[in-house]
């Protein structure tokens, strides 16, 4: 098969390296596509210098209008976008489907906000050496900024890095991850029939290696990173970018007292747990849940993890699908295994074959075990009694990750309490911590990031300001 070229300003541009694209469900090579070496960083890097360059000189109405544009082009190849996050990430068709609809969305947003980056005026004849004088901030965007995106959102993810990028002025380059690099290279097309300047669209498959010479070069003025937190934070360090977004993931939690419809919880948290085979940074990990009603939550979750479709993502009566990699599934078994072997109970699930995790309950947990305080990033869902509502949040905050957090009740001073006592970036009441919609701020705190993604909030990582004296 012939290899799919990178995009390199704007050009389809075939390399001697090329990487095989796997199809995570049935293992065959689906694809190959050429990665970047350092002649194409070096190139990728001076290209984008005159995109951010030119993309600076284009005034904020014809910034909205390309990315109108380039919305409009993804409603028209949606099927085809959606057919490549199912066969190239193993996301099962509705959720993918609703990923390419999501994605659309923040692309929308991001050219409403292209016209809504405000300059601010600031009195200076408040002292008499100001008198005279007008001062005024500018928001001026920062220059290129680099994407490095997951595989598990691989195409609202790169959204929410470029659409911000574009819509506040920058050049883009996009690093897409190795697993499912097919979705980026047919944005990057769209983001080019859109009319966006060539000197502006990169999309570079590329090695760790490599993908570290583009951050620590000085010419990146915005590094945005979604990924472990063993990547993000070595990168903070050693990037030589102003601005820096980390996006880190987490184990995410949720409280369910005693007065919840416990019926909307299950079906929620069931939902939040196994989305994407669990692979998605807020998916529900731990569930802590008020004991007078632990026994009734935890039949209902069992019940309902144990009535989902496991199988082929292209099918629609599928649930849960395969986990990105082999490898990723031995490394999920061996946690509940440990887990087992240190004294958790397996309700259900538990069991694997080489792609696909079962929806996995334990309970019997401790906090100290891999379930609980590493992100699993998998299928799996602890459940923990407590006999209090502090003692509740005191076990959420037992971790040294912070991204959001549910809870279930009907007390709202049990609710502002959970508002104001949480570490996370996101605290939501009613639902699971899975819930996002893409308008809205998103972040963490602790160990699971730096700055907030949202298209609104993501403009202001990707500009920076300029103070301005005119004395009349």
């Amino acid at each position: 098969m012939d290899p799919r070229p990178l995009i390199l300003g704007g050009t389809l541009k075939i390399t001697s390296s090329v990487l095989p694209v796997h199809n995570p469900y049935s293992g065959e090579i689906i694809a190959e596509v050429c990665t970047g070496g350092p002649d194409e960083a070096e190139a990728v890097l001076s290209i984008a210098e005159q995109g951010a360059n030119r993309m600076a000189t284009i005034p904020a109405h014809t910034r909205s209008a390309m990315l109108h544009r380039l919305a409009s082009l993804m409603e028209e190849e949606a099927e085809e976008l959606t057919s490549l996050i199912v066969r190239e990430g193993g996301k099962v068709r509705r959720y993918a489907a609703a990923e390419v609809t999501r994605a659309i969305g923040t692309i929308r947003i991001s050219a409403e906000e292209a016209v809504r980056i405000h300059d601010t005026m600031v009195p200076m004849d408040g002292y008499p050496a100001g008198e005279g004088r007008t001062g005024m901030i500018f928001r001026v965007p920062v220059g290129i900024v680099l994407a490095i995106t997951p595989f598990n959102l691989p195409l609202n993810q790169i959204c929410h890095k470029t659409g911000p990028a574009y819509a506040a002025g920058n050049a883009c380059i996009i690093k897409p991850p190795s697993t499912t690099p097919l979705t980026a290279l047919k944005f990057g097309e769209l983001l080019l029939r859109a009319g966006f300047p060539k000197e502006a669209v990169h999309v570079i498959p590329c090695s760790t290696t490599i993908a570290e010479k583009l951050a620590i070069d000085k010419r990146v003025s915005c590094l945005s990173f979604t990924g472990s937190p063993a990547v993000g934070w070595h990168l903070r360090h050693i990037t030589n970018a102003r601005h820096v977004t980390l996006e880190l993931g987490g184990n995410a939690a949720v409280i369910v007292h005693e007065d919840a419809d416990l019926i909307h919880a299950a079906s929620r948290i069931v939902e939040g747990a196994y989305s994407h085979a669990g692979q998605v940074c807020i998916s529900v990990q731990r569930v802590f849940v008020h004991r007078s009603v632990l026994t009734m939550l935890t039949d209902e979750i069992v019940s309902r993890s144990k009535a989902l479709q496991i199988g082929d993502p292209e099918d629609p009566k599928t649930d849960v699908g395969p986990m990105i990699s082999p490898d990723k599934v031995v490394e999920a078994y061996s946690r509940i295994h440990d887990a087992e072997v240190k004294g958790a109970k397996i309700l259900c699930g538990g069991t694997a074959t080489d792609r696909i995790l079962s929806p996995t309950v334990l309970v019997h947990t401790t906090p100290d075990m891999s379930v609980n305080c590493d992100e699993v990033f998998a299928p799996i869902v602890t459940i923990t009694p407590y006999d209090s509502f502090e003692e509740a949040i005191e076990m959420v905050n037992a971790s040294r990750f912070g991204l959001q957090a549910g809870v279930f009740t009907k007390d709202i001073s049990r609710a502002m309490y959970a508002c104001r006592t949480i570490c996370c970036g996101a605290v939501v009441i009613g639902d699971i911590p899975t819930f996002r919609i893409d308008c809205m701020p998103y972040g963490g705190v602790k160990e699971s990031g730096i700055g907030r993604e949202g298209p609104k909030w993501a403009i202001r990582e990707m500009t920076e300001e300029r103070f301005i004296i005119v004395s009349s």
